[in-house]
């Protein structure tokens, strides 16, 4: 049970034993360390005593029931009962019986158990195992054929509803029987269970044709090159696909006689299909490799090899096929090596960057939050509400959507059964308190941060946040790849996208940016960017939001009712319209055969059509861009609505042009199309080095660029290669970009943009997000797409733990103007600092120093902490050293690293509250010393003047 948090297997692991001293020592270990104190992972809450492989298969195949098999239909009186009739042979593990149970419910208040006796449909195997079920959980958590994913739900609802202690008993019980009833079912595996569908031959033969017809457009000159090893790529891989659909059609159903006599279809028991089922070992996709095709294969520098394997392990390859496939199994080996290292450089970075956040307080106060909803992706729910607002705290009142009563007053913990509450009266979005709005100066306060997901409570003082995070993301960087995907093939399934369908019923509603005009058909056009459909159910919740691209024609109106599986909207995905959204006649200019435009003859068709081409090679002086305007009846330019710029359409270059000069057009019309493969296959980064990307805030290679402030586009003069790309604001400023030629613009002149839109594509630069759309933007942008990485390989980790990392990246700010302070302008200060600085300025009725958020990348942030003993044994220690030697700088001991270097105990924890009490023990000497000083004083004054006054009689004397 403890395999999966240790990291274990028995292929020669040691286990080393560490004796704590001291009596404090020895109560930590007691209280904190213990296996059976660790039910839950930190990383994302769920439960880690799970248990696998055979124990699994054997619960599986216990729950399961089969139709029709001994002792169907009969009706017992308590689970005794079954046991007997189990041992003598009357029943079969996976007869259909009725047994009567009796249940408890749990009192929360009291812990107080009710019971309550039902007459139950199960079948034996459930009925047994109901025995070991710990009181207060409803029958109904096991009354399923148990997989993993269950197993796991059980678990968890066990801890959350019967607490720790009981849950390690009951997951003991479970791995006991487990064990047992495997052993007993007895699964095997022969090669007969490898069931090679009948339809693959007809498949594949299919494919083969595919090919073919290709292979010959090719030859005959209808397709580039580059075209054909996608499309044949593509084939092959969808009829990969074909196959192991087929596949596990066959081995997941089987055939049987009910007692009724009829052939009814039921769940089969192949043993491969149960095994991958169960989620004890394996996978569809290793399935079909033994028993559908093995596919697509890849080149040791990743392009995807066209011609796939056809045969699967148990027809066995042939020589060449062999070879191919060792490949790419040494090429795995190779990666895993890579992999470790890599892996552990980034968590080292990661915990460097976020080791100084502790929970130093219980509440900061704030009200400031992010609003959270689902992440739906083309109609499918990626991630559910509940799963993002899960153990946060509520920032403003959580209000129900119809009657606008308060649910959840702010400041209220979202646990199981409040966001049951929230989710039964339909609420779709809410605002909780994160780690980036938290407003506690040193480290973070346990209300924004949560629950602490290894614990299922509030998250307690001290406790070391930071590091946890950094370990939860940088501990599953062993299970990501490390290398980079080329699109094509079967990456690019995503691109070849030709049409959205909806998912669910609804009313249909767009995006506040989508814009389509009506063609000369009758269809909408889209001519936005950004555009999206939205589809809300009768309750006007959310239900799922699909991106449009532009030129899509739209098979649906606003507000127009729809069922599931409508098309909502087409379009061509191997070229890129240009599109008109005015009327009027064409009119070319610069546009000259053989300068800015060459003919095409298709050999084959005999047509010709036009393709722009790059005038600099003509040797011309003056740069030309071929465009079109359009002509309205009366002869004038047709002009944008609401300015004085005439509709001006440029052909970038590789289009191939579609109407003729002087040629009438009506809105959303098509005026050129740009074929897609001249777009290069550009890799995506996948696996590891995105998010080290990611979190070093590295400026990608093509970043795309975003439109500095909300104006007019207008195009300026051309230089070497590139255009000039304008913004003109309201007040009439000017911002301009150099873009390069062959980049893809996302506008044409006269549009207008808002700040932050994307005009030239690419992927964005995180630090433009920041400045351009602020902290909460930047936020979302790494949250999400560090997410996408690991739920590509299955890897739950809280968004927390990436918003802390965040916060840390954005823990310095840069001076804009000093105001009163002692800064200077351009200098990067803790925000901490600055914000203490600030708030005395104010308090002195001075000018505080205005500033700007800076985002650095971890290695940067960790160098320029304040603590120069951290940055130092980080890396670049001479460098640090020196530097704070010349300046001169004092290290408070703030963080945990620090501290251990130094040898103290660590502020963190149990060290917190010595740290605590020796900071009030030093406060109380000083008082008291002062106090002590001060009864000396009085002493030694009042012992002086009676000095005197005998002197003064003396005197006398």
């Amino acid at each position: 049970l403890v395999c999966a948090a240790f990291n274990a297997d028995f292929d020669g692991d040691q286990m080393a034993v560490h004796v704590p001293l001291s009596v404090e020592a020895q109560m930590e270990c007691r209280a904190l360390m213990l296996a059976s104190n660790n039910v839950l992972f930190p990383s994302n809450g769920e439960p880690s005593i799970v248990p696998s492989q055979d124990v699994v298969l054997g619960l599986y195949y216990t729950t399961r029931d089969r139709i029709n098999s001994k002792g169907e239909g009969l009706v017992f009186a308590d689970t005794g009962e079954v046991q007997r009739a189990f041992d003598a042979g009357e029943v079969e593990m996976s007869s259909r019986i009725s047994v009567r149970l009796t249940e408890y419910t749990k009192d929360k208040e009291s812990g107080e158990l009710t019971p309550s006796t039902s007459l139950v449909e199960t079948s034996v195997g459930r009925a047994l195992l109901s025995e070991i079920l710990p009181k207060g959980l409803p029958f109904t958590f096991i009354n399923k054929a148990l997989k993993k994913k269950e197993i796991s739900r059980l678990i968890n609802a066990s801890f959350r509803k019967c607490g720790l202690k009981e849950t390690v008993v009951f997951a003991d019980k479970l791995l006991q029987y487990g064990f047992r009833l495997a052993t007993r079912a007895g699964i095997s595996i022969s090669i007969e269970d490898m069931l090679v569908p009948t339809e693959k031959p007809g498949i594949i033969e299919r494919a083969e044709a595919e090919v073919k017809e290709i292979a010959t457009q090719y030859t005959s000159g209808l397709v580039t090159a580059g075209e054909r090893y996608n499309k044949v790529v593509d084939i092959w891989g969808k009829a990969g696909d074909e196959v192991s659909k087929v596949m596990m059609g066959q081995l997941s159903k089987e055939t049987v006689i009910d007692r009724h006599g009829n052939a009814v279809p039921q769940e089969s028991f192949n043993s491969i299909y149960m095994m991958a089922d169960s989620g004890a070992r394996g996978s569809p996709a290793q399935i079909r490799q033994v028993a559908g095709m093995r596919g697509l294969m890849a080149k040791p520098d990743g392009s995807i090899i066209e011609t796939p394997i056809t045969a699967n392990f148990r027809e066995g390859l042939n020589v060449l096929e062999y070879f191919i496939s060792t490949h790419g199994a040494r090429k795995g080996l190779a990666d895993t090596a890579l992999k470790t290292a890599n892996s552990g450089y980034l968590t080292r970075r990661l915990v460097d960057v976020t080791q100084d956040l502790v929970v130093t307080e219980q509440d900061c106060g704030t009200h400031n939050g992010y609003l959270m909803r689902a992440i739906v992706e083309g109609g499918e729910t990626i991630e559910s509400l509940r799963d993002r607002i899960l153990g946060r705290t509520a920032a403003d009142d959580i209000l129900h959507p119809e009657n606008r009563s308060v649910l959840a007053p702010a400041g209220t913990m979202l646990d199981e059964d409040m966001i049951d509450e929230l989710e039964a009266a339909g609420v779709d979005e809410v605002k909780v308190r994160t780690a980036l709005t938290c407003e506690t100066r040193f480290g973070i306060c346990a209300r924004c941060y949560g629950r602490d997901l290894g614990r299922g409570g509030l998250v307690n003082g001290g406790e070391a946040v930071g590091v946890i995070a950094a370990q939860s993301i940088g501990e599953p960087g062993t299970q990501l790849t490390m290398r980079t995907f080329h699109i094509g093939g079967a990456a690019s399934r995503a691109a070849i996208a030709s049409s959205v369908e909806a998912k669910s019923n609804g009313n249909i509603g767009f995006n506040t940016t989508m814009r389509y005009v009506t063609n000369g058909k009758g269809e909408l056009v889209v001519i936005s960017r950004s555009g999206e459909i939205v589809i809300h159910d009768e309750h006007g919740r959310e239900r799922e939001r699909h991106k449009v691209p532009y030129g899509a024609i739209l098979t649906i109106k606003s507000d127009q009712a729809i069922k599931a599986g409508t098309i909502l909207a087409n379009w061509d995905p191997l070229t890129r319209p240009i599109i008109t959204e005015y009327a009027g006649q064409a009119r070319f200019e610069n546009v000259e055969e053989g300068l800015t435009v060459a003919k095409q003859v298709d050999e084959v068709t005999g047509l010709s059509t036009l393709v722009v081409i790059d005038p600099k090679r003509r040797g011309s002086a003056k740069v030309v861009r071929p465009q079109v305007k359009l002509i309205d009846a009366t002869g004038n330019e047709v002009k944008i609505p609401g300015t004085d710029h005439a509709v001006t359409i440029g052909f970038p270059i590789g289009a191939l042009v579609q109407v003729r000069d002087g040629q009438d057009v009506g809105p959303g019309e098509v005026l050129a199309r740009i074929p897609v493969e001249g777009q290069k296959t550009r890799d995506i980064t996948g696996g590891l080095p995105r998010v080290a990307e990611l979190f070093e805030a590295r400026s990608p290679k093509d970043k795309g660029v975003l439109a500095e402030s909300t104006g007019t586009i207008s195009f300026g003069k051309e230089t070497k290669g590139k255009i000039r790309l304008q913004i003109t604001d309201l007040e009439g400023k000017v911002w301009e970009e150099l873009v390069p030629k062959e980049k893809n613009m996302l506008v044409h002149e006269g549009q207008i943009v808002n700040k932050g839109e994307v005009v030239v594509d690419g992927p964005a630069d995180p630090q433009d997000i920041l400045r351009l759309l602020g902290a909460e933007e930047l936020a979302r942008y790494i949250v999400d797409e560090v997410q996408d990485v690991y739920r590509l390989q299955g890897v739950k980790i809280n968004d927390k733990h990436i918003e802390v990392i965040v916060r840390q990246m954005l823990r310095r700010v840069v001076v804009e103007s000093a105001g009163d302070s002692n800064y200077i302008n351009g200098e990067q200060v803790e925000r901490s600092e600055m914000l203490n600085t600030n708030d005395a300025l104010r308090a002195d009725g001075k000018i505080p120093a205005v500033f700007t958020n800076l985002l650095l990348g971890i290695t940067k942030a960790s160098l320029s902490t304040d603590s120069f003993i951290s940055a130092a044994s980080f890396q670049e220690t001479t460098r640090v050293l020196t530097e704070a030697a010349i300046m001169g700088k004092r290290d408070g001991l703030r963080g945990l690293k620090e501290n251990v270097i130094v040898g103290r105990l660590i502020p963190a924890g149990t060290g917190m509250a010595y740290h605590e009490a020796r900071k009030v023990r030093e406060n109380m000497d000083d008082a008291e010393r002062r106090a002590i000083a001060e009864t000396e004083a009085a002493e030694l004054a009042l012992a002086s003047e009676q000095n005197q006054d005998q002197d003064e009689g003396i005197d006398v004397k």
